[in-house]
């Protein structure tokens, strides 16, 4: 009954991201395919043997759409860890401390606002091309939607030789 209950959930989160992802279509909240998310997870750390290499827990975002050239990132774009109560915000802040030590830090915390992950990539100081998350490993080629972004520069104040900025446009 529990692997049926984590099967039906994998395949609900599955039809959700295609509607999103693909079609470009969402038919529920963030936060209503967050908890679904979170709920998986836990059911798969709490019962390993029915985990499953391509369950949706295992991706970041979505498949590249054929409309667009892809892009291959050098380095895997990873998804941002959403926080859903003080509890989880405090247990993080517990882990940057015993990573840091005495070391100086400080957060910047907003709200969760659904946007674009995307990759800006600069050569000898010129915006050349950006891109999606997509995958992690692929995304999508949207250099010409990002140009019409008026706070991207398209040229830095330094010739540096490459230079990479990930981030969330909205």
């Amino acid at each position: 009954m529990l692997e049926r209950e984590i099967k039906n959930l994998r395949d609900e989160i599955n039809k959700h991201n295609y509607n999103y992802y693909v079609m470009d279509n969402p038919t529920i909240s963030d936060y209503e395919y967050d908890m679904l998310l979170r709920k998986l997870k836990s059911l798969e750390e709490e019962y390993p043997e029915y985990a499953l290499p391509n369950s949706p827990t295992q991706r970041v975002g979505g498949k590249a759409l054929e409309g667009f050239n892809q892009v291959e990132h050098t380095v895997k774009m990873e998804s941002l860890q959403d926080v859903f109560s003080k509890e989880e915000l405090f247990s993080f802040d517990e882990r940057v401390k015993n990573a840091l030590g005495d070391e100086k830090y400080e957060y910047v915390t907003e709200m969760k606002i659904d946007g674009l992950s995307v990759s800006l990539e600069y050569r000898d100081g010129y915006f050349f091309r950006g891109s999606t998350r997509g995958d992690g490993l692929v995304g999508e080629d949207i250099t010409e939607n990002l140009k019409t972004v008026k706070t991207i520069p398209l040229k830095l104040k330094e010739d540096l030789p490459y230079l990479e900025v990930r981030g969330e446009v909205y």
